[in-house]
Protein backbone atom coordinates (compact mmCIF):
# COMPACT_ATOMS: atom_id res chain seq x y z
CA UNK A 1 0.00 0.00 0.00
CA UNK A 2 1.14 3.58 -0.91
CA UNK A 3 1.98 5.76 1.99
CA UNK A 4 -0.58 8.31 2.06
CA UNK A 5 0.09 11.87 3.06
CA UNK A 6 -1.71 13.91 5.72
CA UNK A 7 -3.24 16.18 3.38
CA UNK A 8 -4.53 12.63 1.62
CA UNK A 9 -6.24 11.54 4.74
CA UNK A 10 -7.43 14.44 5.92
CA UNK A 11 -9.83 14.37 2.16
CA UNK A 12 -10.11 10.67 2.75
CA UNK A 13 -11.81 11.62 6.44
CA UNK A 14 -14.16 14.33 4.93
CA UNK A 15 -15.65 11.76 2.83
CA UNK A 16 -16.82 9.82 5.69
CA UNK A 17 -19.84 9.91 7.75
CA UNK A 18 -19.97 10.93 11.58
CA UNK A 19 -20.53 7.68 12.50
CA UNK A 20 -18.22 5.72 9.93
CA UNK A 21 -15.19 8.38 11.37
CA UNK A 22 -16.33 7.75 15.04
CA UNK A 23 -16.18 3.47 13.93
CA UNK A 24 -12.72 4.43 12.63
CA UNK A 25 -11.50 6.46 15.58
CA UNK A 26 -12.68 3.31 18.07
CA UNK A 27 -11.21 0.95 15.78
CA UNK A 28 -7.81 2.95 15.52
CA UNK A 29 -7.72 3.21 19.24
CA UNK A 30 -7.92 -0.95 19.30
CA UNK A 31 -5.56 -1.76 17.20
CA UNK A 32 -2.59 0.71 18.69
CA UNK A 33 -4.13 1.09 22.15
CA UNK A 34 -4.72 4.52 22.63
CA UNK A 35 -7.20 6.98 23.41
CA UNK A 36 -8.36 10.17 21.59
CA UNK A 37 -9.60 11.24 25.06
CA UNK A 38 -7.87 15.24 25.66
CA UNK A 39 -5.30 15.41 28.08
CA UNK A 40 -5.52 16.80 31.32
CA UNK A 41 -4.65 20.02 32.63
CA UNK A 42 -1.62 19.96 34.75
CA UNK A 43 -1.78 22.06 37.75
CA UNK A 44 0.52 24.67 37.27
CA UNK A 45 4.02 25.59 39.03
CA UNK A 46 4.17 27.14 41.97
CA UNK A 47 4.65 31.51 41.68
CA UNK A 48 7.85 32.88 43.22
CA UNK A 49 6.23 34.28 46.11
CA UNK A 50 5.29 30.11 47.06
CA UNK A 51 1.66 30.49 46.30
CA UNK A 52 0.22 27.82 43.76
CA UNK A 53 -0.65 30.08 40.19
CA UNK A 54 -4.17 28.39 39.57
CA UNK A 55 -5.88 29.80 36.90
CA UNK A 56 -9.19 27.96 35.56
CA UNK A 57 -9.75 28.45 32.10
CA UNK A 58 -13.24 28.60 31.02
CA UNK A 59 -14.04 25.61 28.40
CA UNK A 60 -14.46 26.93 25.29
CA UNK A 61 -15.80 24.25 22.92
CA UNK A 62 -18.63 21.13 24.17
CA UNK A 63 -19.50 17.39 22.78
CA UNK A 64 -23.50 17.12 23.27
CA UNK A 65 -23.50 13.80 24.37
CA UNK A 66 -26.63 11.65 23.98
CA UNK A 67 -26.91 9.48 27.09
CA UNK A 68 -30.25 8.07 26.31
CA UNK A 69 -33.01 8.25 23.67
CA UNK A 70 -36.19 7.99 25.88
CA UNK A 71 -39.88 7.12 25.35
CA UNK A 72 -40.25 9.67 22.41
CA UNK A 73 -37.43 8.14 19.63
CA UNK A 74 -38.59 9.27 16.76
CA UNK A 75 -38.92 12.85 18.24
CA UNK A 76 -34.94 12.36 19.49
CA UNK A 77 -34.00 11.01 15.92
CA UNK A 78 -35.58 14.37 14.45
CA UNK A 79 -33.87 16.52 16.89
CA UNK A 80 -30.51 14.57 16.11
CA UNK A 81 -31.44 15.13 11.93
CA UNK A 82 -32.15 19.12 12.87
CA UNK A 83 -28.80 19.70 14.35
CA UNK A 84 -26.53 17.65 12.31
CA UNK A 85 -26.53 17.03 8.71
CA UNK A 86 -27.20 13.21 9.20
CA UNK A 87 -29.46 11.32 6.75
CA UNK A 88 -32.31 9.15 8.67
CA UNK A 89 -30.73 6.30 8.93
CA UNK A 90 -27.52 7.66 10.54
CA UNK A 91 -29.66 9.70 12.53
CA UNK A 92 -31.19 6.81 13.65
CA UNK A 93 -27.95 4.51 14.40
CA UNK A 94 -27.22 7.28 16.36
CA UNK A 95 -29.35 7.22 18.51
CA UNK A 96 -29.72 3.33 18.50
CA UNK A 97 -26.07 3.58 19.72
CA UNK A 98 -26.56 5.93 22.55
CA UNK A 99 -24.70 7.19 24.65
CA UNK A 100 -22.75 8.21 21.83
CA UNK A 101 -21.86 12.11 20.89
CA UNK A 102 -24.15 14.31 18.32
CA UNK A 103 -22.08 17.29 18.27
CA UNK A 104 -18.35 17.58 18.76
CA UNK A 105 -16.22 20.78 19.37
CA UNK A 106 -19.25 23.51 19.72
CA UNK A 107 -19.27 26.49 21.48
CA UNK A 108 -21.41 27.17 24.64
CA UNK A 109 -24.24 28.54 23.26
CA UNK A 110 -24.90 25.84 20.51
CA UNK A 111 -24.21 23.52 23.40
CA UNK A 112 -26.82 24.69 25.47
CA UNK A 113 -29.13 24.98 22.81
CA UNK A 114 -28.75 21.34 21.03
CA UNK A 115 -29.38 19.93 24.34
CA UNK A 116 -32.50 22.07 25.60
CA UNK A 117 -33.83 20.77 21.91
CA UNK A 118 -32.90 16.81 22.47
CA UNK A 119 -34.45 17.15 26.12
CA UNK A 120 -37.66 19.05 25.11
CA UNK A 121 -37.63 15.87 22.66
CA UNK A 122 -37.28 13.40 25.38
CA UNK A 123 -33.50 12.67 25.34
CA UNK A 124 -31.10 12.46 28.47
CA UNK A 125 -27.96 14.60 27.21
CA UNK A 126 -24.78 15.46 28.75
CA UNK A 127 -22.31 18.39 27.74
CA UNK A 128 -18.34 17.30 28.21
Amino acid sequence: MAKLTTDQLIEAFKELSLIELSEFVKKFEEVFEVTAAAPVAVAAAPAAGGAAAEEVEEKSSFDVVLEAAGDKKIQVIKEVRALTSLGLGEAKAVVDGAPGVVLEGVNKETADKAKAQLEEAGATVTLK
